[in-house]
């Protein structure tokens, strides 16, 4: 269905095709639902067009087009039908392929045509004038079918390298036959920016057309690359959400959009939306079965995070010292990671964070420092442990330990059966508000089996623990010490259903490891629900 607004300012495009290009990603399988609950999310979002897919090409990509006219309300978006122009020597009017495109009642159609002369005659093995034909019938009859036409030029760059001539007249085609949009594609995605910037220039001024531009990332280059397009008065960018698409990917639609907002000061979303783009950006990730990329810029986890203490001294002064936005703009946040670079300041931000006020004692943020510091040599990491880190600040600034039990032994026994399969058990004995508990558990592998015993035995005292979910396991064996000998550590992410947290644990046993990063991983459930001390 077309946007219940009006158009608003159609002088600049912000064109997603993850749906189609985005698709061609390896590891990525999308079924209908989750095309309409992409969609749904870009067009929250706020973006121009929405690239469905192929319609007549396959069964899905038709079926989606049929579901997203009933059961999508765009808001915003235009749902864009792709496909390619009519076959040589054939009319658009009879080609089947042009009639389901009108058939998917799209608004708008994007059209892929060749501007390459090698392609033309290689690939759809005819002639240029008839390649030139073909996009000028095919954008007439759609315009008279009353569909809004965008023509891509696939492999534009190279073919623009190898006959400029061609690959303007082939832009001139589709203008002059009502396209509203040529779009410049490098399909090989081996332009860099300056040479885009280059016949972006020339072309415009050569042919008058109003240009886009669809960059693929293979030079690392399709942000700059698109971005460069606009510096040459290309009014119209395609992109993908993350980044997804074939081989390496696309442009990213977030710090394009991001650029063009904070950076060129273009408003290109609907007011409100760009602080809406982190979490848009880990929706679609979820949808798409592909954990969000923690480095992405604007929105990554460590987008706005700081490691350096020389760093984290100016942000104590002024947070733009070292952001080059700030980062509620686009819904994320800074954080402070504590590590064995953590200076006083560092620690101090780390602290405010966490709700603990800390600038007033010199002699407590030296102690956490020092703790930091000399626990990292052993092999602790408290970047990705906030938790455990936690436990150790208030550790020190309470003097004294937040303790809910103590442990008196445990033992996981693992039993190799005659018939091929496992067993594991686990049996731990605490202590807890004066009880002394034992508990058994099985488990699919001993930590599993050992999480589940301390369950057993601490929901008797502590029924808030029933809530607890370890949902992330993670072990790195660092480097040798003592000849042979390593030291592991262990990472464990755990939920309470409203909120999740890691902790972190280091021992030469990987079991021994896992056991202290699961005690922190109670022992914040327990303070997180507020629970006073047992001891």
């Amino acid at each position: 269905m077309t946007p219940e607004s009006t158009e608003s300012d159609d002088s600049f495009h912000v064109f997603d095709t993850t749906l189609r290009d985005g698709a061609q990603r390896e590891g990525i399988n999308l079924t209908v639902a989750d095309k309409l609950a992409i969609a749904r999310y870009l067009d929250e979002f706020g973006v121009g067009f929405i690239e469905g897919g192929w319609p007549g090409a396959n069964p899905r990509d038709t079926e989606f087009f049929a579901r997203a006219r009933q059961e999508i309300q765009f808001r915003h978006a235009q749902l864009v039908a792709f496909g390619s122009t009519r076959r040589p020597g054939a009319t658009a009017a009879a080609d089947p392929q042009v009639r389901a495109l009108v058939e998917s009642g799209a608004p708008v159609v994007t059209l892929v045509a060749k501007s390459h002369d090698r392609h033309v005659e290689l690939a759809l093995r005819t002639t240029l004038d008839e390649n030139v034909e073909m996009i000028r019938d095919t954008v007439s009859h759609l315009r008279d079918q009353g569909r809004r036409v965008f023509v891509d030029c696939e492999h534009f760059f190279d073919g623009y390298r190898a006959n400029p001539e061609y690959a303007k007249a082939v832009v001139r085609a589709a203008s002059e036959a009502g396209a509203d949009v040529v779009i410049l594609c490098d399909t090989n995605g081996g332009m860099l920016p300056a040479q885009i910037q280059a016949v972006v220039s020339t072309v415009l001024a050569d042919t008058g057309a109003r240009l886009g531009i669809h960059a693929q990332d293979d030079t690392g280059c399709a942000v700059a690359n698109t971005l460069a397009a606009v510096d040459a008065g290309a009014t119209h960018v395609q992109c993908t959400a993350n980044g997804y698409g074939e081989r390496v990917g696309n442009a990213n639609l977030f710090p394009v959009v991001a650029a063009l907002e904070l950076k060129y000061d273009r408003r290109v979303l609907p007011a409100g939306a760009l602080a809406e783009m982190t979490r848009i950006s880990h929706a679609i990730a979820e949808v798409v079965n592909l954990a969000p990329s923690t480095h992405q810029p604007y929105v990554g986890v460590s987008a706005f995070a700081h490691k350096a203490g020389l760093h984290a001294s100016a942000i104590k002064v002024d947070p733009d010292l070292y952001q080059h936005i700030a980062p509620e703009l686009v819904g994320n946040s800074m954080r402070m990671l504590v590590s064995d670079m953590a200076g006083r300041a560092s620690i101090e931000l780390k602290g405010k964070e966490l709700g603990i006020d800390l600038s007033g004692d010199r002699d407590l943020v030296g102690r956490v420092v020092g703790r930091v510091k000399e626990r990292e040599l052993k092999g602790y990491t408290y970047e990705a442990a906030d938790a455990s880190f936690e436990l150790l600040l208030r550790e020190e600034a309470e003097g004294r330990p937040r303790s809910y039990f103590r442990t008196e032994s445990w033992r996981a026994i693992v039993e190799d059966r005659p018939d091929g399969t496992h067993a594991n058990e686990a049996t731990v004995k605490l202590w807890a508000k004066g009880e002394r508990i034992v508990a058994t558990a099985e488990g699919n592998g001993p930590v599993n089996a050992l999480d589940r015993a301390m369950r057993v035995g601490l929901e008797q005292i502590y029924p808030q623990l029933a809530k607890l979910e370890l949902v992330d396991y993670k072990v790195r064996i660092l480097e040798g010490r003592h000849g042979t000998e390593s030291t592991t550590r262990v990472l464990v992410t755990t939920s309470d259903g409203t909120g999740d947290w890691a902790t972190v644990g280091v021992a030469e046993n990987v079991i021994a490891a896992s056991w202290q990063a699961l005690e922190d991983a109670y022992t914040y459930g327990l303070l997180r629900a507020g629970v006073e001390p047992a001891e």
